[in-house]
C-alpha cells in the first residue's frame, strides 16, 4: 500500500555512514523486486551496491533481461531512459537522482537533428534515400525515435565498427551524432579518408560546409564530445612514454583523434578492463577514460603488480554521474521500499516504439 512520500530534504544532510545504513535495510527489505544497474564510471561508494555492472552495450541488454520490478539505474539520464524502453511492461526505471544527465547528449537535441536533415534534403535531395542517421547511445531517446522512423540505429564505443559497417550497407552516408570523436576514430579505422568526415556544426548553415563538400563527404560528424575525454592530450602520452618506455597506453574512442593514435589499444570500458585484466604482471599503463573506472581498476590489478594510471595531470571525473550518492540512492531505495515510486523514467509510448526499432536493430547486428 503506498504511503506518503518521503522528501529528499530529510536524506540530503545525511553523514555517509548513515546512508548506508539505510540503504542496506531497504535493499533487504526489497530483496529481489530491486535491481540496481550500475554503469562502470559510477563513484566507488555506490558501485559497491552493483547487482549488475557494464558499459552501455552491456547494460542496455541487461536491463531487458532482469525480472525486477525496479530497475534502479545508477548511471544517467539517457540511460534509464534505454532500461525504460528495453524492459517489460510491467518493470518500472527509476533514476536516483534526475540532475544525473550527460554534457555530450546535450550537445544534440532533437530540433537541431531535424533541422539539419531539412538542410541535407536541400543539398542531396532525399535523405533518407542516402543518408543513414547513427546515434551514439549516449543521446536522448527522441533522437534514437529519429533513427528509428529514417532507417537509422543506435551505437555504442563496444559496437560501433559493426554499426557503421551496417550504416554503410543502407546507404552511402552517415550523420554521426553526438559524439564526432567517436565517430571519426570509427571511420579511420574502417578506412574513411579523414577528408571525406566533415564536422557538421548545427549553429552553422549547412553545418558550415558548401554543398559541394557535403556530396562529397561520406561521414557527417555531429560538433560534440565527452567533457572528461577532451580533457587527454597527445602531450600526456608523450611525458608519460618519456618516463615508461616499456609501457603501454590505452584510450577510449571518445578520446580526441590524435590521442587514439598514439594510444596502443583504444576501446570500450569494458575492452579496457578486460586488455588491463589480462594483460602480463607487472606491465605499465596509461589510461585514457574516466577516473573512477581507472581508480577502481587500478586497485583490482596491484596485487599482480601491474600499475594503472590516469592520464589527465588534473582529476577528471564524470561530474553528472557523481550526482548519484550515497544519500539519494538511500532516498530511491527507501521510497521504493515503502510503495512510492520516485523519479521514474517512462519514454512516451510512441517515442520509445521507434527507439526500440533503432535499438534492436543495433542489438541485432552487435
Amino acid at each position: 500500500m503506498q504511503t506518503a512520500t518521503i522528501q529528499f530534504d530529510r536524506f540530503n544532510t545525511l553523514a555517509d555512514e548513515a546512508a548506508h545504513e539505510r540503504i542496506r535495510a531497504a535493499r533487504a527489505r526489497l530483496g529481489d523486486r530491486a535491481v540496481l544497474l550500475v554503469h562502470h564510471y559510477q563513484r566507488a561508494d555506490v558501485y559497491q551496491y552493483a547487482d549488475l555492472t557494464g558499459d552501455s552495450l552491456k547494460l542496455s541488454r541487461l536491463a531487458g533481461q532482469t525480472d525486477a520490478e525496479y530497475i534502479v539505474f545508477c548511471g544517467v539520464h539517457f540511460m534509464a531512459e534505454v532500461a525504460d524502453i528495453l524492459s517489460k511492461p510491467n518493470q518500472i526505471a527509476v533514476l536516483p537522482d534526475l540532475a544525473a544527465g550527460c554534457s555530450m547528449a546535450d550537445m544534440a537535441n532533437l530540433a537541431k537533428v531535424e533541422r539539419s536533415w531539412r538542410e541535407l534534403a536541400d543539398v542531396l535531395g532525399n535523405p533518407d534515400e542516402c543518408i543513414t542517421p547513427v546515434t551514439y547511445i549516449n543521446s536522448a531517446a527522441d533522437l534514437k525515435a529519429f533513427c528509428g522512423e529514417h532507417g537509422g540505429i543506435v551505437c555504442t564505443s563496444s559496437n560501433a565498427p559493426k554499426i557503421l559497417e551496417w550504416a554503410f550497407a543502407q546507404r552511402e552516408k552517415v550523420l554521426f551524432f553526438p559524439d564526432q570523436h567517436l565517430g571519426r576514430w570509427t571511420g579511420y579505422g574502417m578506412g574513411v579518408p579523414l577528408e571525406d568526415m566533415l564536422v557538421w556544426d548545427p549553429d552553422l548553415p549547412n553545418g558550415g560546409h558548401t554543398p559541394e563538400a557535403i556530396r562529397r563527404a561520406r561521414v557527417l560528424l555531429w560538433k560534440g564530445h565527452c567533457s572528461v575525454h577532451q580533457m587527454f592530450q597527445p602531450s600526456h602520452i608523450i611525458r608519460w612514454r618519456n618516463q615508461n618506455p616499456d609501457g603501454f597506453v590505452i584510450s577510449h574512442p571518445e578520446s580526441a583523434f590524435e590521442v587514439c593514435r598514439q594510444s596502443d589499444y583504444v576501446g570500450s570500458t569494458e575492452y579496457i578492463i578486460k586488455v588491463i585484466k589480462e594483460a602480463p604482471a607487472g606491465t605499465k599503463w596509461l589510461v585514457g577514460t574516466e577516473l573512477n573506472l581507472v581508480s577502481r581498476l587500478a586497485e583490482e590489478v596491484k596485487p599482480e603488480g601491474k600499475t594503472v594510471q590516469f592520464m589527465a595531470p588534473t582529476v577528471c571525473m564524470c561530474s553528472t554521474m557523481q550526482r548519484i550518492d550515497p544519500q539519494h540512492l538511500a532516498w530511491t531505495l527507501e521510497n521504493l521500499a515503502e510503495g512510492n515510486v520516485v523519479n521514474r523514467i517512462t519514454v512516451p509510448a510512441h517515442e520509445a516504439a521507434l527507439a526500440k526499432l533503432a535499438l534492436d536493430r543495433m542489438l541485432a547486428v552487435s
